[in-house]
């Protein structure tokens, strides 16, 4: 189903009509500001999962370039649900962006913003729910001294893409990347976690992850679940030797990995651990286990 309508600068415009120029400083310089936000049917209808939060860390993510929203959380959050609804969508993907535009120079600049809706993620593809076939990218991490990993910044995304080709090519479906140390941080687009012993691990922050609203919501629901959780630095053979190993993201959901470098994780299937963490999260998402209705944000 295609989208009709995207909301631009404050308006609802034709799907054609969302242009912006070559000369915009977002497109020659990679300078904006994004998120990933899903909305799911439920019994209840059409909710968009984690939206407040997912605006929170857009602003977040804007300051630490030292730059400001063109509109507040709360506009941009009737913006997101505006766009559900004209397009007549129940479950899609949104992608908030701000971005800079044409100027003088990138000092005096005025920033855009636009919510867009299709019916899968840009970066989602077909689904992995059987399992993925991961490699240890020879790309790092960037470092936090370099470009602040915690932000969900345009440019920065070269990082990830760079990994991503290079384990495609390989013939691999997703890239892990450590960081300078040799640590994991994430994947190209998802949080790493493994299960040893029954626990759930992944790596910090402070590692060099993004704090994912969906690595987050997995954690919540584990610790619920009374599984235990804990956050760990881990080396590529903490993955090789892991009972099961797992990646989350907003557009994918919950991905079992199978191997790692070519090294079976486990039984070489999605484990016990990590398909009732799907199950949990698919509850929680569409309304359906009555779990954490905060939530879910209703499209009027």
């Amino acid at each position: 189903m295609t989208a009709k309508k995207i909301w631009f600068d404050g308006e609802l415009v034709d799907w054609d009509s969302a242009q912006v120029h070559v000369t915009s400083f977002g497109l020659n310089y990679g300078i904006g500001f994004f998120e990933g936000v899903r909305c799911h049917d439920g019994p209840e209808g059409p909710a968009v999962f984690r939206l407040r939060d997912h605006l929170t860390r857009l602003k977040r993510s804007a300051a630490t370039y030292l730059a400001s929203l063109p509109y507040d959380t709360g506009t941009l959050a009737q913006a997101c649900l505006s766009v559900v609804r004209e397009n007549g969508f129940s479950d899609c993907y949104l992608r908030p962006i701000v971005f800079l535009g044409e100027g003088e120079n990138p000092l005096v600049a005025p920033y855009h913003a636009a919510v867009v809706a299709t019916a899968e993620g840009p970066l989602a593809g077909p689904p992995k729910t059987s399992g993925a076939h991961a490699m240890i990218a020879s790309f790092e991490r960037m470092t936090v001294n370099s470009i602040p990993p915690s932000a969900k910044a345009t440019g920065q995304y070269l990082n990830a893409m760079l990994a991503q080709s290079q384990a495609l090519l390989a013939g691999f479906d997703e890239a892990i990347l450590l960081n300078s140390a040799g640590y994991v941080t994430d994947g190209w687009a998802h949080n790493v976690f493994i299960v040893r012993d029954g626990e759930l691990v992944t790596p910090p922050v402070s590692a060099g992850a993004l704090a994912g609203i969906t690595r987050d919501t997995v954690q919540v629901l584990a610790a619920e679940d009374g599984i235990t959780v804990r956050e760990e630095s881990l080396t590529r053979t903490d993955l090789y030797l892991a009972d099961e190993c797992l990646l989350t993201g907003t557009a994918a959901g919950i991905v079992p990995v199978l191997s790692v470098d070519r090294r079976q994780v486990g039984g070489g299937a999605a484990g016990p651990v990590t398909a009732r963490l799907a199950d949990l999260l698919n509850g929680v998402t569409t309304g359906r286990s009555g779990s954490h209705p905060e939530w879910r944000e209703p499209v009027p």
